[in-house]
């Protein structure tokens, strides 16, 4: 089906073990995460040729990160080593009515401090069909604006579909900084996935009588700012994630897929939430799986939000499932019973 490129920054997670707050007791689970990473596991789990470019030291933290993607199949033969440090971010789980938090430690990272002359854009999207970024990657950055810009072009020179994840990050940039790039960027995106919050953030489009705190999603509001962002911005698709969060632990999770004519909404999933992190991202895996495999509007949208709601209930950011596994959901059987 194809090889697809993804571009942004791998973090080390260090996270206190289940509920704990930090340093509850003195211990921490060390795994690795990543917006465009996760999305390349995902991939890769769905057995696609996918791979993964960055910049990593080269020391054994950064091998170890480089060690995690390729236990999952990732190609990461195009990562770029040099630098001194792997960005860090500190994860404490919330539950019931106490929030998640997330305390970034990336400044200075190997990635955040590369320069537009470390990647051969053309040489690494020699026979790829699909490049993936997310709003993420260039707020680390001017240098990582002009970064994205230079694949992106690349991309498009060579006909390959570009899809970005809006992910809008307060802490990494303002919205006038990511109005500004995003903008610029988004004239080379075929696909577009946002949410509710990002839409908004980045480009001041909103839903209107929506509630998300209040459980309260207007169908009609989602059609608008979908629409808007495909005028805006010419996109192919529009790619919307629909969360009414209940509470840190229990969500409802849905999805809706604007190909420029259909207004495809999904089915919706209670949630009871074991790890949310990566959840967007399994989201982003599971539509350009479902896309480049040929599937419906429908099809696409019901295969993406199924394989997201399967990875809120796994640990980590990576989404550890299967093709079956998610259309065993997608298909209608969520009764979580044992399989044997």
């Amino acid at each position: 089906m194809g090889k697809i490129i993804t571009f942004g920054e791998i973090m080390l997670r260090l996270a206190p073990n289940g509920y704990y707050r930090f340093f509850q007791n003195d211990q921490m689970q060390a795994t690795f995460g990543g917006g465009e990473a996760n999305v390349a596991v995902s991939l890769a789990n769905y057995g696609l040729d996918a791979a993964y470019v960055t910049k990593l030291p080269k020391h054994a933290i950064g091998q170890a990160a480089v060690d995690s993607l390729r236990s999952f199949g990732v190609d990461t033969s195009m990562i770029v080593r040099g630098g001194d440090r792997v960005g860090i971010y500190y994860l404490e789980k919330g539950a019931s009515q106490r929030g998640s938090v997330c305390v970034y430690d990336r400044a200075h990272s190997a990635i955040q401090e590369a320069q537009p002359g470390d990647f051969n854009w053309d040489k690494i999207f020699e026979g790829a069909d699909w490049f993936h970024f997310t709003g993420i990657t260039p707020a680390l950055g001017p240098n990582l604006v002009e970064i994205c810009r230079e694949a992106c072009k690349a991309a498009k020179a060579k006909g390959v579909k570009i899809s970005c994840d809006l992910n809008y990050r307060g802490k990494l940039w303002t919205r006038e900084q990511a109005r500004e790039a995003m903008t610029d960027l988004c004239q080379y995106v075929d696909v577009c996935i946002s949410n509710e919050e990002d839409a908004k953030d980045v480009f001041g489009i909103e839903a209107e009588n929506t509630d998300i705190y209040g459980g309260k999603l207007n169908h009609d509001g989602y059609k608008s700012v979908a629409r808007q962002l495909a005028e805006k911005f010419g996109f192919e698709k529009v790619a919307i994630t629909l969360r009414t969060s209940i509470s840190a632990s229990d969500n409802d999770w849905a999805g809706m897929l604007y190909d420029g004519e259909n207004y495809c909404f999904s089915k919706s999933y209670h949630l009871h939430i074991v790890d949310r992190v990566g959840g967007g991202d399994s989201f982003g895996g599971g539509l350009i799986y479902a896309l480049l495999s040929g599937k419906s509007s429908q099809e696409a949208v019901e295969f993406a939000v199924a394989a997201s709601a399967l990875k809120h209930s796994i640990e980590g950011d990576y989404n550890r499932v299967s093709v079956s596994e998610v259309e065993k959901l997608a298909g209608g059987d969520g009764s979580g019973r044992v399989q044997r």
